[in-house]
């Protein structure tokens, strides 16, 4: 019998910073190939991702199945370019496959399905319907008696969906402490801002009164994504929600809090302008200057 264990998890903040770059740096580089596909969202999250693979979740690239896993739940499934870019990354597939994106045939397909690449938990695409999913994985595992533990991304847009306020209240009825919600919050949808289109302030109080516990943090920032996820497993009676603020495009400075990138791709002119910025805030970091 193999004996899996997880993958050993990056401390150095410094290296985590670089991996942030590169998976951006990656992204960029697919959407193009691509040439379709949303671009705000997935350079937003690239510090969630970032934090979750390569130091929070139980996992091993090398064993996809492997039933003491933790999962990851991509709601919002229209950002996974920052999804399949961090899985290339902490290795899943090679990273040249990341130019495969959207093309015909391919396993990265424009929302995840989860037939078609090992390592992905769920199929998404339309949206409400992930905190659904990752509640009842929780709470299986809550049955079950067993360790594993769910991470929900969810867009902020998506809170719009009715399902999405039937999941919380399931998963605040049941004391779900095994999951986690991370809100994409980056105020922007398609068609502009969330609080033009339909206001979800006061959103932690909502939550709250859902009976969950919340957190609000730069995310933005690794260290606090990893001490907010830290926090979430001290909390035994609730589930916990992450509300992850942070700068739609974040990197590209044409990109940055406009949502007329949620849904669409650099073109190749673009790209190499996007991909000069990010170099030099990878060498930022690399002097420790970022």
């Amino acid at each position: 019998m193999v004996t899996i264990k997880p993958i050993k998890k990056v401390t150095d903040l410094k290296q985590l910073k670089l991996l942030a770059n590169q998976i951006r740096q990656d992204l960029i580089e697919a959407l193009v190939s691509a040439g379709s596909g949303h671009t705000a969202g997935p350079l937003g999250m690239a510090d969630v991702f970032t934090a979750l693979y390569f130091n929070v979740i139980k996992h091993n690239p090398k064993y996809p199945f492997w039933e003491e896993r933790d999962r990851v739940v991509l709601s919002n499934g229209h950002i996974c370019p920052v999804l399949y870019s961090t899985m290339a990354n902490v290795g899943y597939f090679p990273r040249k496959e990341l130019k495969t994106l959207r093309h015909f045939g391919t396993r990265l397909q424009g929302h995840p399905h989860r037939a078609a690449l090992p390592g992905l938990e769920t199929t998404s695409g339309p949206l409400g319907s992930g905190l659904s999913q990752a509640a009842g994985m929780a709470y299986a595992f809550q049955m079950d008696n067993k360790k594993n533990r769910v991470y929900c991304l969810m867009s902020d847009g998506e809170q719009e969906a009715g399902q999405t306020w039937e999941a919380a209240m399931f998963a605040g009825k049941n004391k779900l402490r095994n999951l986690v919600g991370f809100i994409d919050r980056n105020n922007i949808q398609i068609d502009g801002n969330t609080e033009d289109i339909m206001p979800l302030e006061p959103l932690a109080d909502k939550y709250r009164s859902f009976n969950w516990h919340v957190i609000e943090i730069n995310a933005n920032n690794i260290q606090a994504i990893i001490d907010a996820c830290n926090e979430s497993a001290t909390i035994y009676e609730k589930p916990t929600l992450i509300i992850a603020h942070n700068i739609p495009g974040k990197g590209v400075s044409f990109m940055e809090n406009d949502f007329l990138w949620h849904g669409k791709p650099p073109t190749a002119e673009q790209a190499k302008v996007a991909l000069a910025e990010l170099k030099v805030w990878r060498e930022n970091i690399m002097k420790n200057r970022d």
